[in-house]
C-alpha cells in the first residue's frame, strides 16, 4: 500500500475549515494544488478533481463519508477492489486549535503494479495543507 498524508494545526474554527474544505469552486483560489472540481460536495455526490499534476486529467472521487465539522473521505478505483484511492480529511480539536490530516491510501490487488506510476505526492499534500491553514486563519 502506497501511502501519502499530511497534517497541521489552524488556529481556526473547524466551521470554518469545513466550508472552505467543501466549497469546490473556491479550491483554485486558495489551493494552488487544484486547478478546479466540478460537482457539489457534499455526502454520496461524485466529483471530479483536476489537480496541477495532471492538470487536463479529472480524478473522478465520490464523497464516501461525510460528517460535517469533523471527517470527508473521496474513493475513488476499478471495479471489484482492483485498485483503490482512499483520501481523507480529518478535523480535531487540540488546545483551542484544529489539527487537520489529509491522507491518501492506494490498494488493491492491483495496486503494487499500479503505485508504480504514481507520483510523489507528499510535496501537494504538504501545499495543500500549508495553503489550507492560510485560506482558514485569513
Amino acid at each position: 500500500m502506497k501511502t501519502f498524508s499530511s497534517s497541521i494545526t489552524i488556529d481556526a474554527p473547524a466551521s470554518k475549515i469545513w466550508s472552505i474544505l467543501t466549497d469546490g469552486a473556491a479550491y483554485p483560489s486558495w489551493n494552488p494544488t487544484v486547478v478546479k472540481v466540478e460537482g457539489t460536495i457534499a455526502a454520496g455526490e461524485k466529483i471530479k478533481v483536476f489537480a496541477t499534476i495532471s492538470p487536463d486529467r479529472a480524478f473522478p472521487v465520490k464523497v464516501a463519508e461525510f460528517v460535517p465539522g469533523e471527517r470527508m473521505l473521496w474513493s475513488s478505483g476499478m471495479p471489484l477492489g482492483l485498485f483503490k484511492g482512499e483520501r481523507s480529511f480529518d478535523l480535531r480539536p487540540v488546545d483551542g486549535k484544529i489539527r487537520f490530516e489529509m491522507r491518501e491510501v492506494f490498494s488493491g490487488l492491483l495496486s503494487p503494479l499500479i503505485e508504480r506510476s504514481i507520483p510523489d505526492l507528499q510535496p501537494a499534500f504538504d501545499e495543500f495543507a500549508g495553503a489550507l491553514k492560510r485560506a482558514a486563519e485569513a
